[in-house]
């Protein structure tokens, strides 16, 4: 019986990263080399979200040492993230992140009927952050 627990528990520590890191990865590299738009969005959705819950996780560290069931939930809410029967990546994105931040903050990103001076000066802002400025 203590070899079962100990297959159960090499399994268990492979599903994490098996989950959250080489699937996606490959995932990703399928979805690049596609024509379809909607598996780019799925796993730029996917890395966005897993990003964020990584650096929260960083920050919240001390608190989440002390939920024993904490890499279980993440492991159930990260595969529903990734596997492709939910697209569960995408639908948080679209539901909350578009909706929530992007439509109310940035209105002239994401092609909606917004005039296309307000895409022009949010084009100018995002160049003015990320171009370096030239000394005179």
């Amino acid at each position: 019986m203590s070899r079962f627990w100990t297959l159960m528990s090499g399994l268990h520590q492979l599903a994490g990263p098996v989950t959250m890191l080489l699937y996606p990865l490959y995932a990703s590299v399928v979805a690049i080399e596609s024509a379809s738009k909607e598996d780019d969005q799925q796993w730029l959705s996917y890395w966005i979200l897993y990003s964020f819950l990584t650096l929260m996780e960083m920050l919240l560290q001390p608190l989440l040492e002390w939920i024993p069931i904490w890499y279980d939930v993440k492991l159930i809410a990260v595969a529903w993230l990734v596997l492709p029967q939910f697209r569960g990546a995408a639908f948080i994105y679209n539901k909350f992140v578009r909706e929530k931040v992007i439509q109310r903050y940035y209105p002239g990103i994401g092609g909606g009927d917004h005039k296309s001076s307000s895409n022009a000066k949010m084009k100018n802002k995002l160049g003015d952050l990320i171009s370096p400025k030239k000394s005179s």
